[in-house]
């Protein structure tokens, strides 16, 4: 018998059906095909709209804003979307090298943060063209012969920032003082002191006085520096972060000046900052939602109806904190932090269990850390001079 012949008995001779190829009954996506998908959701409302997503515009609008800055975040997610980016959504740019200048401006792994690395700039047989740049390079690092006392502050910050109890933020030279820690090309310094002196410079405007002096900068690799304060500022605005104070600290101070509490004092309430727990993806989704609110009764107690409520999402919720006031209205407190989120103020319907509609307003898109410097700022009086930005998810200075 032929091979030919072998071949059709065997196929002939197939009582289990094993051999009958069945169609695809349908296709199962890959993580690059679901990728697509989601990024053609967010084309999909380009077009409707004319207009990128924008944060705290209704959960659906804020799911698709949070996507799509996820993807601009992830290199990796913007190459592989480039081709499907009809619209310029994505904003991918492709990093060019033409000069030493971008090969050292972008020094990711830090390769030149340590103080050897600034040998590299020392001109020895070049006369300097700007004596003011010779002298600022003078200031270079040093062993710090008592850095055993600055040891554990720097420990602690490290330990502050892996634990989210400090956040960097972005920097601004209204916050550059003595005794505070900034970030600068991945390395951690102290700003111990500053040794400040005023000159009034000429200029066709008029005159100015301008703030400057030596410094003296602790950093975490065990050297220091007494560079300019200008220097300082200038490297710091172009390559830096500040360092958020500790979230404890700042409850410590709210309940020195709220929670001195004597026989006289007159409980008033609490003011609670919530997490909800809903397992819906609308409300899950979005990152840093938090209720900020006031209970005339203990928080615990004020939660425990939260799944069949519809000012708490109709859904349980996690108390972040909670601060017990005396002596002041805190419903006052509790309209001014509303206030000054409100351009973050979650904007959704939630049905309760009889089918009507309500809007809570008391939900903000804010990272944790935003709403416990707004409250060290009304702490302080000086909350009318700052603002929140939505898109920087921070708190500047009004302009």
């Amino acid at each position: 018998m032929d091979k030919k012949s072998v071949l059709d008995e065997i196929f002939s001779n197939d009582p289990f059906g094993m051999l009958n190829a069945k169609p695809s009954i349908g296709h199962i996506r890959d993580d690059d095909d679901r990728l697509i998908a989601s990024f053609n959701d967010i084309i999909t409302f380009y077009q409707k709209t004319n207009r990128e997503p924008q944060q705290g515009a209704g959960i659906q609008e804020h799911t698709l804003y949070s996507r799509l800055k996820a993807i601009r975040e992830n290199p990796e997610k913007s190459e592989k979307l480039k081709e499907h980016d009809k619209y310029g959504l994505l904003k991918f740019e492709q990093k060019e090298f033409n000069s030493l200048d971008d090969i050292l401006n972008d020094d990711s792994l830090g390769l030149l943060n340590d103080a050897d690395s600034e040998s590299l700039f020392q001109l020895k047989h070049v006369a300097p063209q700007d004596e003011r740049a010779s002298a600022d390079f003078i200031a270079k690092r040093k062993p710090c012969k008592d850095f055993a006392k600055y040891e554990s502050q720097f420990k602690q910050v490290q330990k502050d920032l892996a634990g989210g109890k400090r956040r960097l933020i972005e920097f601004r030279e209204e916050i550059l003082n003595p005794g505070e820690f900034y970030v600068h090309n991945g390395i951690l310094l102290l700003l111990e002191d500053v040794n400040f002196e005023e000159d009034i410079l000429p200029y066709k405007s008029g005159s100015r006085l301008r703030k400057d002096g030596r410094t003296r900068i602790i950093f975490e690799n065990g050297t220091e520096s007494n560079m300019l304060f200008r220097s300082l500022y200038k490297s710091l605005l172009a390559n830096g972060k500040a360092v958020s104070e500790n979230s404890d600290k700042v409850n410590e101070r709210f309940q020195e000046k709220f929670g001195a509490i004597t026989d006289e004092d007159q409980e008033a309430g609490f003011i609670y900052i919530l997490k909800s727990k809903s397992d819906k993806p609308e409300i899950s989704e979005i990152k840093n939602l938090y209720k900020i609110g006031y209970s005339k009764i203990p928080v615990e107690d004020r939660i425990k109806n939260a799944s069949i409520e519809p000012t708490y999402l109709m859904a349980d919720v996690r108390i972040v904190t909670a601060f017990k006031c005396y002596n002041m209205n805190p419903q006052k407190l509790e309209l001014l932090l509303h206030t000054f989120f409100g351009s973050a103020c979650l904007n959704v319907d939630v049905f309760d269990l009889k089918g009507l509609r309500h809007t809570p307003r008391e939900w903000f898109i804010a990272p944790l850390y935003a709403i416990e410097q707004a409250i060290q700022l009304t702490i302080s009086g000086e909350i009318t001079k700052f603002i929140y930005q939505p898109d920087k998810e921070e708190i500047m200075p009004r302009q």
